[in-house]
């Protein structure tokens, strides 16, 4: 029996049902009486995935020893498989592989992920990909990514272990469930939209409202309760309901600073010491029902009229009071009642292109006595 064996590939001489050799690449001459011998060829490259590499490992340890590596972790640990200077395969605990090493160098780092479940920046780079190849074990490891402005916080199996600042990390996930949680250390605006609401003197009206939200403590914001925005919504719901019932309607649109006041000293008293601080909250809009804005358009119409009509008779008296002063003087000095009289000619002339004046017997100055006559004094 004449076979040939390329350079990626090893023959696996089996007599009887038990394999006997591992034959090398090149041509091979054996004879095989009675047919009792066979020839099995397997690719020497990567993972040995024969069920012979089980039997090969248990009883013919040289032959094992020789051809490939044996990579079995033990409970609480995780081996990384290295084919040159490329790590290839991650195996995790209750897992076997076989690892052909007749053309590649093989080497296996052991991690104990018990002890050290974080893997450094290099780890990382070197395993993320590592850890997607093959089908030994869906996401060995566990990323988590936290942008700038934002808190990380790591839970394995829901217990807190960690909080991290902006950056990339990783995490052995065997044995294990990480998930993680971001929280943006920004003031974030939060918009408590219209509801309805009765003031006072019975006026329905809608609120809506701006607040703006720091975490202040990301452990104990994270810890103190699921949602830290909706918690804060209802908060402001309740703290508006209050301040807007306890005012008249007048009140509330004369006054809104006061108003802003009673519901963030309101919210802030309500939230505690969960990490969490109101920084800004205010009043947006006060939506009145269609009939209600009417009727203060009307009130708001009338005062102006009011207003203006208070204004035109203040103007008029002065005028008044002006010209009563203007003719006291006049009457009190010809001399400027004459020249009054001139400037009243000027102003005529200045929109008449041509006069004729018939002097008669007593001239101009006959003319411009005629213009005023001033009753004498008592």
């Amino acid at each position: 029996m004449t076979f040939v064996i390329a350079e990626n590939q090893r023959g696996l001489l089996i007599q009887d049902g038990r394999i006997i050799d591992v034959l090398g690449p090149g041509r091979h001459r054996i004879s095989n009486w009675l047919g009792r011998k066979s020839v099995e060829l397997v690719d020497a490259v990567g993972l040995f995935t024969s069920p012979w590499a089980e039997i090969m490992e248990k009883r013919h340890p040289e032959l094992a020893e020789a051809n490939f590596v044996t990579v079995r972790p033990n409970e609480g640990e995780v081996a990384v498989v290295w084919l040159g200077a490329r790590p290839a395969w991650i195996v995790r605990p209750g897992q076997a592989i076989h690892v052909w090493k007749v053309l590649d160098e093989v080497r296996v780092d052991t991690f104990d992920v018990l002890d050290r479940p974080r893997l450094d920046k290099r780890e990382l780079v070197a395993f993320e990909k590592a850890a997607t190849i093959g089908s030994l074990g869906a996401g060995p490891i566990a990323i988590v990514s936290v942008g700038e402005a934002e808190a990380g916080l790591v839970f394995f199996d829901g217990e807190l272990v960690e909080t991290l600042g902006p950056g990339r990390y990783g995490y052995w996930q065997v044995g294990r469930k990480v998930t993680a949680k971001m929280l943006d250390t920004r003031p974030i605006p939060v918009e408590i939209t219209a509801q309805e609401i009765l003031t006072k003197d019975r006026v329905s009206l809608r609120v809506t409202l701006t607040t703006f939200v720091q975490v202040t403590d990301v452990r104990v914001a994270a810890l103190s309760t699921p949602d830290y925005q909706g918690h804060v919504y209802k908060l402001v719901q309740f703290a508006v309901r209050e301040a807007v019932g306890g005012r008249t309607l007048d009140e509330l649109l004369n006054d809104r600073e006061s108003v802003d006041a009673q519901i963030v000293r309101h919210v802030r008293e309500q939230l505690g010491d969960i990490g969490i601080r109101v920084t800004e909250l205010g009043v947006k809009d006060v939506i009145l029902p269609g009939d209600m804005r009417e009727l203060i358009n009307r009130v708001v119409e009338a005062e102006k009229v009011a207003q203006a009509n208070l204004i035109r008779r203040r103007e008029e008296t002065a005028a008044t009071r002006s010209l009563l002063n203007t003719a006291k003087l006049m009457e009190d000095n010809p001399t400027l009642l004459r020249l009054k009289e001139l400037e009243a000619l000027e102003r005529v002339t200045e929109k008449i292109g041509r006069i004729d004046v018939q002097t008669g017997d007593r001239g101009l100055t006959g003319i411009l006595d005629q213009l005023v006559t001033l009753k004498p004094r008592d």
